[in-house]
């Protein structure tokens, strides 16, 4: 048999036809299943995952890039330490009509103020604070009790100095509250549970410069350890006069006694430990183990307080106290983000690096609290979906039951008719024979 040389040319075309078509229904469907900002695609190329990067350190949410991802998993968050549940669960048993007492220990420029006004204004409770229009102070008294549940600014005042740390915050506070509730002995009984919030180390150093430079000042803060106050050697002033108004950066950052340093890290740690603020015989040396002393000190206090919150993730903040203490907000917390140090350009550059430098204390702190904070919400959210998945079980169970039952009372509430209905039957049928056999009867006697 002879084969033309046209239908040799028909039959390649056709195989060259067939990987062809196959290439594009793979190119088509691969366009369908991978879209534009889907997450179907298990590989994503160098620029989504530069993007996704660049999302995770901008500040505003680390959730923000996976709001289409699952939930539940825990590589999703960058792991640099290890934490265990014991660490990331959080929940206590605030009895407010018994003797626990929430205190609040309030770092500058975290971010405290509002969140302090939160305590005392945005919290539904069963007797709220009482406000008076013009007064910082709120009386905040438990219900049925002349005695307060919160320690703060915005309740009980600056009772143990103002703006008070760890420190002198743990020496002072079970004495003032025995004061105020009118008791002589000491309760045992008392829970405190201390709070905090904490910020960006940079964002936070900024803004207190700028609060400085408009004349604050917290000269009256004692800085009480061990018993005293820190002598003039041990604490030198930056400034001469009532206050530094008008101070540029660069004098802020030039004053090597600026409590501003690693202002977190000291207001967090046991300032016991390194002698307090006596720094005088400290060499080099000396004086970077005192600040790891200081850092490991104040990880522990934040890792071990019932709640902190960060200024860069008010949502989370507002759903983990609400969480931990099971109380709840009258109103949704605001991100602010147009802060007056977001308007200090200082960049990527040497003055951010030195900075930096000056709170190194306080960046290795935040990271640490970012991540404990962020896997602390993430374990909650999946605490909380686990208990409502188990509500819904239990719910499911309940209503079969409830049909169940249901079911069971009308079919024997049937069962019990047809069983009437039945005897009234019978008993028809034997009333007839009675009568018949009598009949016949008086007819065999006839």
């Amino acid at each position: 048999m002879t084969i033309s040389p046209r239908t040799m040319e028909d039959k390649s075309n056709k195989l060259i036809l067939i990987p062809i078509l196959a290439v594009v229904f793979l190119m088509i469907g691969y366009q369908y299943i991978c879209s534009a900002g889907s997450n179907s695609c298990r590989f994503l190329t160098g620029d989504k995952l530069s993007g996704m990067f660049r999302q995770y350190h901008s500040g505003d949410d680390i959730y923000a890039y996976q709001d289409g991802l699952d939930e539940e998993g825990s590589s999703k968050i960058l792991s640099k330490f290890n934490f265990t549940d014991r660490d990331l669960e959080r929940h206590v048993d605030f009895n407010i009509k018994g003797d626990d007492v929430i205190v609040f220990l309030h770092i500058q420029k975290t971010g405290g103020t509002t969140f302090g006004r939160h305590l005392v204004r945005n919290i539904h409770l069963e007797q709220p604070c009482d406000c008076m229009p013009g007064q910082k102070k709120c009386t905040c008294h438990r219900p049925g009790k002349a005695e307060s549940w919160l320690f703060s600014r915005f309740s009980t005042g600056w009772s143990c100095g103002l703006h008070a740390d760890w420190t002198e915050l743990t020496n002072c506070v079970p004495a003032v509250m025995n004061k105020k509730s009118k008791k002589d002995a000491q309760r045992n009984g008392r829970n405190f549970y201390y709070i905090t919030m904490l910020r960006d180390p940079v964002s936070r150093y900024l803004s207190e410069w700028k609060h400085v430079q408009r004349g604050a000042t917290w000269k009256t803060a004692l800085h009480m350890c061990d018993g005293r106050s820190p002598t003039q050697d041990e604490l030198p002033a930056c400034y001469s006069g009532d206050d530094w108004t008008g101070v540029t950066l660069t004098n802020f950052m030039d004053c090597p006694s600026n409590l501003a340093n690693n202002r977190q890290v000291r207001m967090l740690a046991d300032l016991s430990l390194v002698g307090c603020y006596n720094v005088s015989t400290f060499t080099a040396g000396a004086e970077r183990e005192r600040g790891r002393v200081l850092l490991a000190s104040a990880k522990n206090n934040l890792r071990n307080m019932a709640f902190y919150g960060l200024t860069e993730f008010q949502r989370k903040t507002q759903y983990l106290f609400e969480r931990t203490f099971g109380l709840r907000f009258i109103q949704a917390f605001t991100q602010i983000n147009s802060t007056r140090a977001a308007s200090v350009g200082v960049g990527e550059g040497a003055l951010r690096r030195r900075i930096e430098g000056l709170n190194a204390l306080d960046v290795e702190l935040y990271e640490y609290a970012k991540e404990l904070f962020l896997r602390r919400y993430q374990y909650s959210r999946q605490t909380q979906h686990r208990e409502q998945r188990l509500r819904r079980r239990q719910e499911r169970q309940e209503e079969r039951q409830r049909l169940h039952q249901h079911t069971a009372s009308i079919s024997k509430a049937r069962r019990e008719e047809e069983e009437r209905a039945i005897e009234g039957v019978e008993g028809e049928e034997v009333g007839g024979v009675a009568t018949t056999e009598d009949y016949s009867s008086q007819v065999v006697r006839w």
